[in-house]
């Protein structure tokens, strides 16, 4: 894997961790199922346009494998996490995300898509250590709806953590664009029925639909694409490695856009994030001191 990868997964963090506050402010106004799908169709439709003015074909041939991909990727975790932020703070969706990596992790593991060893269990830890301390949450009431939303992230990111390596295999038949556009067609299709019983009664604002547009057009029709090109030269585990940066980014777009106080944690769990990323995807920047490549 090259530098520009990893650069690339910091700037895919920097989105998702940006979607979580987006949910939070979206989901109580449009409900789960609008707001997925009406994010699904406008992801949809970007991928679309761009399949078009690059003049690539779309994998019909594939759509089985692209339906369980959509289910897996976009419907179920994008429904789960729309859902779960009518109860939680988005901090605890964040938070509740890295576990994507543990299901990844395990998942690559299962298929054959990568090696499980000492150094990622390793970074695992460390993530969820580093986390824990950046996202000082105050307590939330342990009733029967947050804990249920709680086990919601987890399944959202079980879904995402089990697709990944799925997600490595489709690359080898099929174009990044390709993957991408054919599993948010197949996502819409499974979700349009929910989220046309739900537009009675959503409340569309200017800014539901301002948060809307960038969650379809970037956080998912755009990321997706980028992520699906990550996948092609990196193991799935490095390609989930976004999920401990991810709080990271949330918490910072929370001090500078609702001016929320930055802890002290922040700092020491930065540190381990940073360690935890670098053990899971191998990055090793004294390896470029000595003129080697700083990846395995």
């Amino acid at each position: 894997m090259k530098t520009r990868h990893f650069a690339q997964l910091i700037a895919l963090s920097a989105l998702w961790g940006a979607s979580f506050l987006f949910l939070r402010i979206a989901s109580p106004l449009l409900g789960p199922m609008v707001l997925a799908g009406g994010r699904v169709a406008l992801a949809t439709l970007t991928l679309a346009l761009i399949m078009r003015a690059l003049n690539h074909r779309w994998p019909w041939q594939h759509w089985r494998e692209l339906l369980l991909l959509g289910a897996l990727s976009v419907v179920a975790p994008f429904v789960l996490y729309a859902w779960a932020a009518l109860h939680l703070p988005a901090g605890y969706s964040a938070l509740l995300n890295t576990t994507a990596v543990l299901f990844g992790t395990l998942a690559s593991a299962w298929f054959k898509e990568d090696t499980l060893n000492a150094r990622k269990l390793l970074g695992c830890l460390c993530g969820f250590a580093g986390v824990a301390l950046i996202v000082q949450l105050g307590p939330v009431r342990p009733d029967a709806a947050t804990l249920a939303a709680a086990a919601a992230c987890v399944a959202a990111a079980a879904c995402y953590g089990i697709s990944t390596p799925l997600m490595k295999r489709a690359t080898t038949r099929m174009q990044p664009l390709a993957i991408a556009a054919g599993i948010h067609l197949a996502s819409l299709v499974l979700l349009l029925p929910g989220a046309a019983w739900g537009v009675p009664r959503a409340h569309f604002t200017p800014t539901t639909l301002a948060v809307l547009l960038v969650l379809g057009v970037v956080t998912s029709g755009l990321a997706y694409w980028a992520h699906l090109r990550i996948i092609r030269h990196v193991s799935p585990v490095a390609a989930m490695s976004p999920a401990f940066l991810i709080p990271v980014f949330g918490v910072s777009w929370g001090h500078m856009v609702l001016g929320e106080t930055l802890s002290p944690g922040i700092f020491a769990g930065g540190a381990l994030v940073l360690l935890a990323t670098a053990l899971v995807t191998g990055f090793n920047p004294l390896r470029r001191a000595v003129g080697e490549s700083p990846f395995p």
